[in-house]
């Protein structure tokens, strides 16, 4: 996927450089079709825009007509161009993104429900299809967060009780004294099983995560077993680098969010890793994600509620 050159610096340039819808429309165009129009109907290359639409093209192969945000992320959407520009310029450049209240109030937005919605839809973008999987030395362990539900309660008994909490694995990569780049994904349960399977799909066969020898940790792919066992507390100085980023992303949980909701906590969590893998080149983040938003399929209200469990 083409990165559009020339992302703006700081918020101030953001506005006064995305501040009408025919700015916003042709930048999106060419985050969709770097190379030029591409009809998704026949893949013709040839066709002209449509004075009487707005950034609609006629496909001269197969003459369908297509809107730079057809068959995007953006399908059918109300709201300005305008709009979603910024909503997704604070969450892929600023450190803690923005919660859907505070977009709702920073926007005037007519309903809470629109703001999530649209923070739902740029979430579902922040997983890049086909990313690369950790390598190299890579530290994992789990950690518990604190449900935010009516059903939920915030308190749970002492153990592996994971009554009103909810279990998450993460891995980053060690790069010498520097953290590379992490996976964060929701546990459905303690066993040994789900933590592999993480394993499996967020790390390299190649690389090497070290297990210590902690039941349920041994014998997963890639991992190098110590047989020196040790208690959490043991553990938690042996993987400081996972756990600080635990420790960051319980931080941003609250102070955003106010904690989390179980049904959709594995969507906040790419949220998480999207802009920690982009933090030493944010001006990239923001067009990587509109290049991302104008790839993917349309989200419907009733799709994100029900995508909200494995977003």
């Amino acid at each position: 996927m083409a990165i559009v050159p020339d992302s703006p610096r700081s918020l101030t340039e953001f506005e006064q450089r995305f501040g009408d819808e025919d700015t916003c429309a042709e930048y999106l165009a060419a985050a969709r079709w770097p190379d030029g129009f591409v009809c998704p109907c026949c893949g013709d290359s040839k066709a002209w825009r449509l004075e009487s639409k707005p950034w609609t093209y006629e496909c001269a192969g197969c003459g369908r007509q297509t809107s730079v945000t057809a068959g995007t992320i953006l399908h059918h959407s109300k709201l300005p161009l305008t709009t979603w520009f910024w909503a997704a310029y604070v969450m892929a450049t600023q450190p803690n993104g923005i919660s859907a209240l505070q977009l709702q109030r920073e926007l005037r937005l007519g309903s809470y429900k629109t703001a999530w919605l649209l923070c739902a839809k740029l979430r579902q973008c922040m997983v890049a299809p086909g990313r690369a999987p950790l390598s190299g030395l890579v530290e994992f362990d789990k950690t518990e967060m604190i449900c935010r539900s009516k059903n939920d309660p915030v308190t749970c008994d002492v153990g592996r009780n994971h009554h009103g909490k909810m279990l998450v694995v993460g891995a980053v990569e060690v790069q010498g004294l520097r953290l590379g780049r992490i996976r964060l994904s929701a546990l459905p349960d303690d066993s040994a099983a789900s933590l592999h399977a993480f394993l499996a799909a967020s790390v390299a066969p190649s690389a090497t995560a070290p297990a210590s020898g902690e039941a349920g940790y041994s014998g997963g792919p890639g991992i190098n077993d110590d047989p020196h066992v040790m208690g959490a507390t043991a553990a938690d100085k042996a993987r400081p680098r996972v756990h600080g980023v635990f420790s960051d992303l319980k931080v941003w949980a609250l102070s955003v969010y106010h904690g989390m909701r179980r049904k959709h906590l594995q969507s906040y969590l790419e949220e998480f890793v999207y802009r920690f893998n982009r933090r030493r080149d944010r001006q990239a983040a923001f067009p990587a994600l509109l290049g991302l938003a104008a790839a993917h399929r349309p989200v419907t209200y009733d799709i994100a509620i029900s995508l909200g469990a494995t977003a």
